[in-house]
């Protein structure tokens, strides 16, 4: 019965042409970097623990807490069952050690240490930093044991796994609209950007906005547009729209023709809660909980508006040279800020780069 609901589910949503993934931390997207380390054999596992004693006094590691200090050997015909991590190739610089063949005497110049049961040093690479990332831990693991906190959902968007069909269907139907409403901007001679704030827990769209830049106001970009009519709907609001009719806000939340599915998934992909900051009259403070589906990436003005009105998550198609969440800054990363947003990019991208000819 399983195998045939999702055949039915497939037929009814189709397949995506576009593919979603997230916009994470320097921290969590760079290659994994390494350390040159000495290691040694040790051949009694008996010693293991009186070893790793020993070792952690002369040198103790302290500032690199996710190594794990003995590893099994690699080589299955080997005679020696674990290998232990001896020190960094940096702490030898002030000792002879560097002059020539290492030994396990030059390692311990002072013999303060009993090295029976080790044998001769080796170097090895061993990663910098603690992995954040699955595919981080997989590249440092080919080298040294390490410890790892998988973020599941984390691992789930880098894969592209995060979002089943039919909730891909209602993000491309939020980014349609978008669209739609960016073209109208483009007939009016701005530029062409639409946006489309929703609220995730109704699948309905609260607000909707195209780029007004070259209008009245020069800071009315397609993001704050669409920010300041939430903030109407909440009795607020600072710019009057009428001048464009498809810039608007529902006083009753629009619900798509779709199921009601919840997309509203608590991803924390950079491990900050939501606020659950309301108002008196028992709407959200602007933006909490919603989600911005946006044509092009937002500029760092738009990205720290959506900061201060504590907005859920984000949604662009295409990047942009001066884009602040991923190409120029990743600003919902920054750690000193009070809130963070989950990013995500590509929904819909090459539909939303013709916009542009």
């Amino acid at each position: 019965m399983e195998p045939q609901c999702k055949k039915r589910k497939t037929e009814t949503f189709g397949s995506f042409t576009w593919e979603l993934m997230p916009v994470l931390s320097d921290e969590k997207s760079c290659e994994v970097k390494f350390l040159e380390a000495y290691a040694a054999p040790i051949i009694n596992k008996k010693q293991t623990a009186t070893l790793v004693k020993r070792l952690a006094d002369v040198y103790p590691l302290s500032t690199l807490p996710h190594i794990k200090r003995v590893r099994p050997c690699r080589e299955k015909k080997s005679n020696h069952p674990l290998e232990i991590i001896i020190c960094l190739l940096s702490d030898l610089n002030d000792t002879g050690a560097l002059n020539g063949e290492v030994t396990l005497s030059g390692l311990f110049p002072e013999g303060n240490i009993d090295v029976i049961g080790l044998g001769e040093p080796f170097l090895v690479k061993i990663p910098a930093h603690q992995p954040l990332t699955r595919l981080q831990f997989e590249v440092a693991s080919q080298h040294w044991p390490t410890s790892f906190h998988e973020n599941k959902q984390m691992t789930e968007a880098l894969r592209g796994q995060l979002f089943n069909i039919e909730e891909k269907a209602k993000m491309q139907a939020f980014m349609e609209k978008a669209i739609e409403v960016a073209k109208t901007g483009k007939e009016l001679g701005m530029e062409p950007v639409g946006a489309v704030i929703v609220n995730p827990a109704s699948d309905s769209i609260i607000a909707v906005g195209h780029d007004c830049r070259n209008g009245l106001n020069p800071l009315l970009h397609a993001v704050m547009v669409c920010i300041d009519q939430v903030a109407y709907r909440q009795g607020g609001g600072a710019f009057n729209h009428n001048k464009y009719p498809k810039c608007n806000f529902t006083s009753a939340e629009l619900f798509l023709g779709y199921d009601a599915i919840s997309i509203a998934k608590p991803l924390h992909l950079l491990d900050d809660h939501i606020p659950k900051e309301t108002e008196a009259n028992g709407l959200p403070y602007i933006c909490t909980g919603y989600d911005l589906y946006v044509t092009r990436e937002p500029c760092v003005m738009c990205a720290m508006a959506l900061v201060h009105s504590r907005i859920h998550r984000v949604f662009y198609a295409t990047s942009f040279p001066d884009g602040a969440l991923g190409t120029k800054y990743k600003i919902h990363t920054r750690k000193d800020l009070n809130h963070h947003y989950d990013v995500f990019k590509g929904l819909l991208e090459k539909e939303c780069q013709l916009l542009y000819y």
